[in-house]
């Protein structure tokens, strides 16, 4: 057996499929991009939806990766067991109708017990198969495993409901009855049996049906091959370590962390392992996700980033660490990973900064979590309950961040018990909320074999606006390939266009389409890839099309250009916001109009007036210096040593076009762009606003629209100018200041004079004092202006003491307004304010409520304000 660290065995990996003709695939971002089904990648498959679904057909059908996933659905067993990880590498091999169940199953078995790769002892490798799969199961026999290794499960077999589906072959390794939790005569002691001693490294899955709606199970039209192997675990074997943090992965973050406690070691006492393994798991996770472009918040995947971050400080808080400490790690963590993942390395400064700011923010949460649960404890004592409700202690979780442990921890200190069912019930709803936020989203859509069938090239032209002689080689009607097109709607495909298919943000071209004649025969209203990346053009069909036949293609000529001009701006915007803001800056998504552009970007916080006029201002600069705008076609590797900017790994090709405006942007982009920054004219940001948790949106208009929007405005001003009566423009704030001064002081005197009026008002109203049994109470309707007044009489009352209880209504712009004030001899005598107020209310319209001591209330009828108070004084005198 090998003895490698973990960039070895990773490389190892990727070299072994690279020999047998695969094409390695970079790791792509955690955060899944144009798939709404998932919240993090969780797996290397996740990333290949497009291939394993036919949309898109890859260059080359063999690929390999190393993907870094996320996976929190059990999170509370991270640290707990051997192999839980909320952050891990799955590393596999993908074949997209190319080979099949054979040379998957035989690559397996080479790379593994090869001398020349790792190297396994042959006889602690065992595998599963599906019972009805006899295929697998006889290649298994005939590569050497032996019979007695293979064992039958029924549920070997991959299926996530409608869409691609088959059974799957998982591969074991024994290490040993010595490291099983289990007897040897368990029942569950066998490979695929829940024990320590198979450890599952590797599973191919065979999809070769398609799960239909009707329930059906039907052949895919190509098979494909998907495995998965978990790093980690392989590692540790490789690396003889007990659990996957004994590892080269983890161990040099637990000795960091060691050495912030006062004194506590791994591995001497139980609960401080935990900790440690926890500490050690979510700090790369967070790292990873932040690197990326995800930000704590309290909705989605940020809320994950939050639990996890607040999740590690606990625990770092039991091993004695005091105050923020986890951003100490992420350079550890970026000095682990920086062979295959240098993006933590690069980023550490502004991941550490996310991270100390978000513990900062925890430990206020704690201190606020702590007394909202002294009042809970409190309230349970009075009532002689032993209990804290689970709905209360979910409120803590759920709204104030306050972890579980924590709450169960200081209630058994105060000998109290958490309703941890209770607990449960509320965090499966709020998990149900989830997903059906989410939607009925299908994970992974059925093959189109039409599409993905379609082999014939189609050459995409730039900068061509007019295509005389474009033969039409494909038409699709109702998703059948046909050789004449006639009626509504259909799909078209030309050896050669100059309309662009949507890609990148940028919208697709519109356009005309003419026979050889002049003659219209279809309009173009929307062109999109085929799995094979040629660009399908949907038209209104207005005279017959016939396959084979020559046609004029011309493009909206005006809508290029707009499109043109917008993102060449996308990209002059994208660079000046990671000069203004930093490099840690992600772009999240954009769109491209003809008439305006849309950029969604990270970002912790908003952007400030002067960061946004800094963006603006660089931006325009770079259009006036009249920059050239380069285009070049190359491949990845020389793209990036150009210093392109990838803007999301792995959806690239062999070969890539680079757009670059002097050394200011260098990006990866196949859209269309203006030959000079000048072209743009001018470029104005419209708004800056938040679009969820950690994304912020930039709206901009160019060149015409631009001018169009500052023409707008410059009339707006002209407007505000005549109306304040401004001689000068440069003078209307001053003017504007000096109005809103004028308005203030006016207030303050009418307010000032309200006060006055009360204050008569109270000597009058305070002086007719009725008696009801020992209590005694003011009640009147008065003449006030609304709620305010009264509070302001309520407010004088209580300070002057002039009776136990108070009523006060008031009618005002056909509204009707009640106030109802107790002294504590009266809440002595068992009334409360809320009470009163809501059996007084309906009276007149309307509802209220309020604590016992004060009250009050609104409503639609002031007729029934009368009747209302003495209500009031009727309730009071039968109390």
């Amino acid at each position: 057996m090998k003895k490698l660290t973990s960039s070895e065995f990773r490389q190892m990996f990727l070299d072994f499929f690279k020999e047998h003709g695969h094409m390695v695939l970079p790791s792509q971002s955690l955060i899944p991009q144009d798939d709404p089904t998932l919240l993090w990648i969780n797996s290397g498959v996740a990333t290949m939806k497009k291939y394993f679904d036919g949309s898109v057909v890859p260059k080359n059908h063999r690929i390999t990766s190393s993907q870094k996933s996320i996976r929190t659905n059990d999170i509370e067993n991270v640290g707990k067991t051997a192999r839980h990880q909320t952050f891990f590498e799955m590393l596999g091999n993908f074949s997209v109708g190319d080979y099949f169940k054979k040379e998957a199953i035989s690559w397996a078995w080479e790379f593994l017990t090869s001398p020349n790769w790792l190297d396994l002892d042959k006889e602690r490798l065992y595998c599963t198969v599906y019972p009805k799969d006899t295929e697998a199961y006889q290649v298994w026999l005939e590569i050497g495993m032996p019979e007695d290794h293979i064992v039958k499960l029924e549920e070997n077999f991959w299926d996530i409901g409608e869409g691609p589906c088959g059974p799957d072959s998982e591969i074991f390794y024994d290490r040993g009855q010595e490291n099983n939790d289990v007897s040897e005569d368990d029942p569950e002691n066998f490979p695929g049996g829940e024990n320590a001693r198979y450890l599952e490294i590797w599973n191919i899955v065979f999809s070769q049906f398609n799960h239909l709606a009707d329930g059906q199970y039907v052949d895919q039209p190509h098979k494909n091959i998907d495995t998965g192997m978990g790093l980690e675990r392989v590692l540790s074997i490789l690396q003889d370590a007990p659990t996957n943090f004994e590892t080269d992965l983890f161990l040099p973050i637990i000795h960091a962390t060691e050495e912030m406690t006062a004194g506590k070691e791994y591995g001497k006492v139980a609960a401080d392992t935990t900790s440690f393994k926890i500490i050690a798991d979510h700090v790369r996770t967070v790292s990873f996700a932040i690197a990326d472009g995800a930000l704590p918040s309290n909705t989605g995947r940020g809320y994950v980033l939050r639990r996890l971050i607040r999740r590690a400080d606990l625990n770092g808080q039991r091993l004695g660490i005091k105050g923020a400490f986890l951003y100490k790690l992420v350079s550890v963590v970026g000095k682990i990973m920086e062979s295959h993942y240098p993006q933590v390395t690069e980023q550490k400064d502004f991941i550490a900064k996310v991270i100390k700011n978000e513990e900062e923010r925890f430990q206020l949460t704690l201190e606020s979590g702590l007394t909202l649960l002294d009042n809970l404890i409190s309230e349970a004592k009075e009532n002689n309950s032993k209990v804290i409700k689970g709905q209360d202690a979910f409120k803590l979780f759920d709204t104030y961040g306050f972890p579980y442990e924590l709450t169960f921890e200081t209630a058994q200190d105060a000998g109290l018990e958490v309703d941890k069912a209770g607990f449960d019930a509320e965090m499966k709803v709020q998990k149900a909320r989830a997903r059906e936020a989410r939607g009925n989203l299908q994970s992974m859509g059925a093959q189109n074999e039409t599409l993905m069938n379609l082999k014939d090239k189609s050459e995409f032209e730039y900068g061509v606006y007019e295509e005389r002689h474009a033969k039409l080689i494909d038409i699709i009607v109702a998703n059948q390939l046909v050789d004449r097109a006639e009626g509504d709607q259909a799909t078209l495909i030309f050896d050669k266009t100059p309309f662009y298919a949507e890609r990148g943000g940028q919208v697709a071209d519109h356009g005309n389409i003419y026979d050889q004649d002049g003659n219209l025969v279809a309009k173009v209203t929307d062109v999109q890839h085929a799995p094979n990346d040629q660009n399908m053009h949907f038209v209104d069909v207005i005279l017959p099309l016939e396959k084979g036949q020559e046609y004029t293609l011309k493009i909206d000529r005006a809508r290029r250009e707009g499109l043109r001009h917008s993102h060449t701006a996308t990209h002059l915007l994208h660079a000046a916001l990671r000069s203004i803001l930093g490099e840690h800056t992600h772009q999240a998504g954009s769109l491209v109009e003809p008439d305006y552009l849309r950029f969604d970007f990270t970002a912790i916080e908003p952007m400030t007036a002067q960061e946004i006029k800094s963006v603006e201002i660089l931006v325009n600069q770079k259009i006036w210096s009249a920059i050239e705008v380069e285009t070049k076609i190359t491949d990845p590797d020389q793209g990036k040593e150009m210093g392109a900017l990838a803007l999301f790994d792995g959806k690239y090709g062999d070969q890539v076009r680079v757009v670059r405006m002097s050394d200011f942007s260098i990006e990866f982009c196949g859209g269309t762009h203006c030959a000079n920054t000048n072209q743009i004219g001018i470029f104005k940001i419209t708004s800056e606003s938040a679009i969820g948790a950690g994304h912020r949106r930039i709206e901009a208009v160019v060149s015409k629209k631009a001018y169009e929007y500052l023409a707008q405005r410059s009339e707006l001003l002209d407007q505000i100018q005549s109306t304040v009566k401004s001689t000068k423009p440069e003078n209307i704030i001053d003017k504007i200041t000096s109005l809103e001064h004028d308005l203030h002081h006016t207030q303050k005197q009418v307010e000032d004079l309200n006060m006055q009026i009360n204050q008569t008002k109270a000597e009058e109203i305070f002086n007719d004092i009725k008696q009801i049994g020992d209590l005694t109470i003011i009640a009147q309707k008065i003449d006030a202006n609304g709620m305010n007044d009264l509070r302001e009489l309520a407010d004088t009352w209580k300070n002057n003491a002039k009776s136990d209880i108070l009523v006060l209504a008031a009618a005002n712009s056909g509204k009707a307004n009640m106030i109802i004030s107790l002294n504590q001899k009266a809440l002595d005598k068992g009334l409360k304010a809320g009470d009163l107020i809501k059996q007084a209310a309906p009276i007149f319209g309307g509802g209220g409520g309020g604590r016992p001591n004060m009250a009050q209330a609104g409503g639609k009828n002031p007729a029934g304000l009368e009747d209302a108070i003495q209500a009031v004084i009727e309730a009071i005198s039968q109390n």
